[in-house]
């Protein structure tokens, strides 16, 4: 008979508290529980506030997000008043969100993921030496540069938006920055010289060459091309990567939701009936193998496992209930909700917003080889070439238009629902509103770290992150 025990894991890499428990049947998991430590509150917070209260307090959701939140909290009021929206106001938005995108990937990579693969356990590994001298805490080279780069790019955001974090100039209508030539002349150098050091850091190669890599051979190709590919940080992820066999470690079984990033500014207009993106809205369906549409009345939040008042199977988030309820002796182990699309577990994030919006490269890998840990990190990393050659056609844009409006009138909003689906740097984030007396009377909030890290719900089914961990061996 195998011997079985528990493990505990704290993280401190990650925007709340979070910690996994597993059980081990010999050396391999039988068990996971993801354990959301940490309650928020957000959602009592906003009961009985002003309309616009959301704009100013949902920001300091996440320190490091708080753009997206703003985005999806006047989109939600947006949405519930039927506003007319100024054109160049959307595509202000869309360029402080990808920017804060972009600061999120490469910190998320090279100041939170990468410290683990630079672990002494694997310190007899080929790479080694130049996984330590590059992204080793504190010391390695691209570790300091990526401090001082998302610093500079980050500028951007105050450049347009007064300040970062939490900022709060996005309101209905558009935005309540004056004037475009000055900030677009600005903002165009700080997006030259990061691209300028993505290229020679990162990639060790130009744009132009990484976006002819259209499959998981190309990528093999470009590899063997130069000693400055395979010394890259892309290269060292790559070859060191899949060498210790990342490629096969927590693979993903869920199907993946998005919900479409950037708004096109001409088409994102009332009634709001379609979501315009320049990446789309869709699930993956994995049984279909196919992209299929999106509709939010599918979304329902289980509380079984959670620690708050219990009801019935899954509610959508207009009807759902935030009432805190702890008690150590129930089955409950989470402060995180268990969101599901009809009934199932998703998966949101990078590598799901790229297979959706129909990118070749990451189509390819995740159809040779699925969701897993090497490919979900790759995404983030090829990610940041889309968005930052993105934000240059949104400058570009927004420099066209410089003498149209940023903003337009619109009536203050009493009664009504308002819905804002975004993606936030880690995947699919909802504002769910409900306004009366121009006070807001019910707010729900779904991030995307909720989607993947939540509990079991209450047809039994794990989220996504316990189900990448069960049958994982542990050596």
């Amino acid at each position: 008979m195998m011997e079985s025990k528990n493990v505990k894991l704290s993280f401190n890499r990650v925007e709340g508290d979070l910690e996994i428990k597993v059980e081990l049947d010999g050396n391999k998991v039988s068990k996971a529980q993801c354990v959301g430590t940490m309650y928020r509150g957000f959602e009592q917070i906003m009961q009985g506030r002003a309309a616009w209260d959301g704009l100013v307090i949902t920001p300091r959701i996440c320190g490091i997000c708080g753009t997206a939140h703003l985005y999806a909290a006047v989109t939600a009021i947006e949405v519930a008043q039927k506003a007319k929206i100024a054109p160049n106001g959307t595509n202000i938005r869309n360029i402080c969100l990808i920017t804060e995108e972009i600061q999120s990937d490469t910190r998320h990579t090279f100041l939170m993921f990468f410290p683990d693969i630079c672990n002494e356990l694997y310190a007899k590994e080929k790479y080694y030496s130049l996984l330590m001298d590059n992204f080793e805490p504190f010391k390695g080279k691209i570790y300091k540069e990526a401090i001082e780069n998302t610093k500079k790019i980050l500028q951007i955001v105050a450049i347009f938006g007064g300040q970062w974090p939490h900022s709060s100039y996005m309101v209905p209508g558009g935005v309540t920055i004056p004037g475009i030539s000055r900030h677009v002349s600005q903002s165009i150098p700080i997006v030259d010289n990061y691209i300028k050091w993505y290229e020679s850091s990162i990639l060790g190669s130009s744009f132009e060459r990484w976006m002819q890599i259209k499959t998981l051979e190309d990528l093999g190709v470009w590899f063997d091309e130069s000693n400055e590919h395979r010394k890259s940080a892309v290269g060292l992820f790559t070859k060191f990567g899949r060498s210790i066999g990342l490629q096969k470690l927590g693979i993903g079984n869920c199907d993946l939701l998005s919900y479409g990033s950037y708004f096109q500014p001409e088409l994102w207009q009332p009634p709001f009936t379609e979501a315009h993106c320049y990446r789309q809205r869709g699930i993956f369906s994995r049984k279909e193998n196919k992209v299929i549409p999106f509709k939010e009345e599918n979304i329902s939040e289980h509380v079984k496992y959670s620690w708050f008042k219990e009801y019935s199977g899954g509610k959508h988030p207009f009807e759902g209930e935030t009432i805190p309820y702890y008690n150590a002796d129930t089955p409950k182990y989470s402060w995180c909700k268990a969101p599901r699309y009809l009934d199932e577990p998703m998966e949101v994030g990078p590598l799901a917003q790229l297979v959706i919006a129909g990118d070749p490269l990451m189509n390819d890998i995740y159809a040779k080889e699925g969701s897993n840990v090497w490919s979900r990190q790759f995404a983030r990393l090829h990610r940041l070439v889309l968005s930052l050659t993105l934000l240059k056609k949104f400058l570009n844009d927004l420099l066209k238009n410089r003498y149209e409006p940023n903003i337009l009138q619109n009536p203050e909003i009493l009664d009504g629902e308002g819905i804002g689906l975004i993606e936030a740097a880690r995947g699919a984030l909802g504002h769910w509103v409900k306004f009366q007396n121009g006070k807001i009377s019910s707010y729900q909030i779904i991030s995307p770290t909720t989607w993947n890290s939540s509990p079991r719900d209450s047809n039994e089914k794990p989220g996504h992150w316990e189900a990448t961990l069960l049958g994982t061996e542990v050596r």
